[in-house]
């Protein structure tokens, strides 16, 4: 599969109620891990909404850096996710739910599949993928 196979995906499972956002990008990568899909979708389970209910860092930007961190076994996984931060920022316009979503002012900056894409292929583009 693509990489921008896997982001269609990601949004799509992401857009379907299947998965959260944090979800749909750990499933997509799940291969990158030693862990199976279940045990990520558990992982991530708690994510959806920008961890901490809308009030913190965007589920899906979570879940791409929880799979670099898997995927580097925790070498080098801050920078990576450093990297990873940066260019979701760059692209969606900010790292918080609240703001992407626009609950502060209204304007949103980024939808939820946007996200899960730019996620997965910010990811892939960084890790090499």
């Amino acid at each position: 599969m693509t990489l921008e196979e896997r982001a269609e995906l990601a949004a799509e499972l992401k857009g379907s109620g299947v998965c959260n956002c944090s979800q749909a990008v750990t499933k997509v990568l799940a291969d990158q891990t030693t862990l199976t899909e279940e045990q990520l979708r558990q992982i991530s389970s708690g994510f959806a909404a920008g961890m901490g209910n809308m009030e913190a860092t965007c589920g899906a930007m979570i879940g791409a850096a929880m799979i670099a961190g898997l995927k580097t076994e925790g070498k080098g996984a801050v920078m990576a996710t450093k990297k990873i931060q940066e260019e979701f920022q760059r692209r969606c316009g900010a790292l918080k739910c609240r703001d992407l979503k626009a609950i502060t002012d209204g304007k949103p900056l980024c939808a939820c599949d946007d996200c899960v894409r730019n996620a997965v292929m910010i990811y892939g583009e960084f890790m090499g993928l």
